[in-house]
């Protein structure tokens, strides 16, 4: 059975070869999810690194595209040479992961980021952090002082295994 981090290597390898251009603001197969009027909270881009020391250990890393907000939303990874590795979607009523045009279907946004990357992540608590509140998530460690120059860490101490989110944001 592939590790989860040789699967990951797999697919962005299998992206630089197939060389598919990324045009920010494309919509995908989903369009459905991304009215403009459905955001009405934030848009963000930048890169996002998540480490998790997990046995064996996993990393992420991607450029991305966040609009929308905790109940709906649209997150797009994109590789460093600009193809999209995978379309994250959710609303109340699903969430939905796009990549290399199949998609998949989950109840909640929270069983969708354990299948993609292994780990839940605190999403209320993340889209405040993007905008620069200092909201307490169970477990993690936000370390929002660098805010200002566009950089997020945070550290998930409980439950293990520990994980650290990474995030860039562009100006």
């Amino acid at each position: 059975m592939m590790t989860r981090a040789l699967l990951c290597s797999m697919c962005i390898a299998m992206f630089f070869i197939a060389g598919c251009a990324y045009k920010p603001g494309a919509g995908g197969a989903n369009s459905d999810y991304s009215t403009e009027s459905e955001y009405t909270t934030g848009v963000w881009a930048g890169r996002i690194s998540l480490q998790i020391q997990s046995e064996p250990a996993q990393a992420f890393f991607a450029g991305f595209e966040l609009k929308g907000r905790p109940d709906i939303g649209e997150l797009r990874l994109i590789s460093p040479i600009g193809s999209i590795l995978g379309i994250m979607r959710w609303s109340p009523a699903e969430a939905t992961l796009e990549q290399a045009g199949t998609v998949r279907r989950f109840a909640t946004t929270e069983e969708l980021l354990i299948n993609v990357i292994g780990a839940s992540l605190p999403i209320s608590a993340l889209f405040d952090w993007l905008d620069g509140k200092t909201t307490p998530a169970f477990g993690w460690q936000a370390d929002l002082s660098q805010h200002g120059s566009g950089r997020i860490t945070a550290q998930r101490l409980n439950p293990a295994p520990l994980a650290d989110l990474r995030i860039v944001l562009d100006k």
